[in-house]
């Protein structure tokens, strides 16, 4: 599908106010001029609620919450100026959630408007949710932070480099097992075709990748980030599980927690969801659900998809941790895994900001960007969605990211 330029003189003057829209259950009011509803009834209650400036409805179950949206004119301006089709955004506390808001539309090339029910790539915060599946399993007794590799697959040792010998689950999962990035540089080796099914195609990578010379961390580089290590995790776990990473995610994620995680790319030719784009020629090209575009290999690295209200459950359980309560992990769990390593640990970078500390990750294959936070001093989440990747992206995220932290990170 081809796609005009976005640019704001093609927009219409008020497009940053039919962007904003107040849903309750079924029915959405879009809002196209600067007067607004000064009550909404809900049709399970019989008082009328409220709205005071912006305000977005969401259900969970009959539960009815009213979230107050101080920055969503802010954050509408950054994605019209930085050119971004969708933009989603939400605020995590140890109260739940101060602000979330969805905004913009799912492609260039239409006028389906954002929804909080939209689905984003994930692409390499993928990372910390197949970590959270091994400290799964790491708390059964199933395995050990520091399990090696070659214990669980001992035939796999004499074919592969020797300094790979000693490696362990908590090397692979915090970039130290000096594997190669594989990022698509010019003197990456060539990839065998592997064939048959996405667990089997993993293994055969996994063996390929054990005869490459490895890249250890130095002074430097505290850590070597290669995403062929979160398949090797992987295939640890599913040593131990007897199941596959798939089935893993669909038991944890979307089983016990109900959080509703899906493989790929989101679904966008069968019903209305997110398009990713493409930047060429200047142009944000979207991109089909059914694209040849693939993370073949290396899934549990970055090809999972969630909605935002979803993904801000999952964080939730991280600030859970960090206040000291179990949520389906220890809390201590939830620790290590956010600072068990400086530099990098189980999933989540660690870096200072100002005066607070941070665990963050990024996330693209260059069609969706997504960028998470936790404030682990004063125990806030950041979260934001994105369905491009340029450097105005990557600008128009920063500025955002800035705002909410001056409003909620206090």
């Amino acid at each position: 599908m081809s796609a005009k330029p976005p640019r704001a003189a093609q927009r219409p003057a008020n497009l940053h106010l039919r962007a904003y829209r107040y849903t309750f259950g079924a029915r959405t009011w879009p809002v196209s001029a600067p007067v607004y509803p000064s009550t909404l009834i809900h049709p399970f209650l019989r008082s009328p609620i409220p709205l005071n400036g912006f305000f977005l409805a969401l259900f969970t179950g009959s539960a009815l919450t009213v979230l107050a949206q101080p920055t969503a004119p802010y954050a509408d301006s950054i994605r019209m100026a930085c050119h971004i089709p969708e933009l989603s955004y939400a605020v995590l506390d140890a109260s739940g959630t101060r602000e979330m808001a969805a905004l913009g539309h799912h492609s260039v090339a239409l006028p389906d408007p954002a929804t909080l029910a939209d689905r984003f790539h994930l692409a390499s915060n993928t990372k910390a949710m197949t970590a959270f599946l091994i400290a799964r399993y790491v708390e059964k007794g199933k395995l050990r932070w520091d399990t090696r590799f070659f214990d669980l697959f001992p035939g796999w040792q004499a074919a592969s480099k020797p300094a790979y010998a000693a490696i362990t689950l908590q090397d692979l999962l915090a970039h130290r097992a000096g594997l190669p990035a594989l990022q698509g540089d010019a003197d990456d080796p060539a990839l065998p075709t592997f064939s048959g099914s996405r667990q089997q195609t993993r293994r055969d990578f996994a063996r390929f990748v054990l005869t490459l010379n490895p890249v250890w961390p130095d002074a430097e580089h505290p850590f070597r980030y290669a995403n062929a290590g979160y398949t090797l995790a992987a295939l640890m776990l599913e040593k131990v599980s007897r199941k596959s990473w798939e089935q893993l995610v669909e038991q944890v994620f979307n089983h016990d927690l109900r959080l509703n995680v899906g493989f790929s790319w989101p679904e966008n030719q069968r019903h209305s969801d997110t398009w990713g784009h493409q930047a060429e020629g200047g142009q944000l090209t979207p991109v089909a659900s059914s694209a040849a575009m693939h993370l073949d290999y290396t899934e549990p690295a970055g090809d999972l998809n969630i909605r935002l209200g979803d993904y801000a459950t999952f964080l939730r359980l991280y600030l859970d941790g960090l206040r000291g309560r179990d949520a389906y992990l220890k809390a201590a769990t939830y620790r290590f895994m956010l600072q068990g390593l400086e530099h990098y640990a189980m999933g989540w970078y660690n870096i200072r900001e100002n005066d607070t500390e941070f665990s963050t990750h990024s996330g693209t294959v260059g069609t969706y960007y997504t960028v998470a936070q936790i404030d682990r001093l004063r125990q806030k989440a950041y979260v934001v969605f994105t369905n491009a990747f340029t450097p105005e992206t990557q600008q128009g995220v920063r500025l955002l990211l800035r705002r909410l932290k001056a409003t909620y990170g206090h």
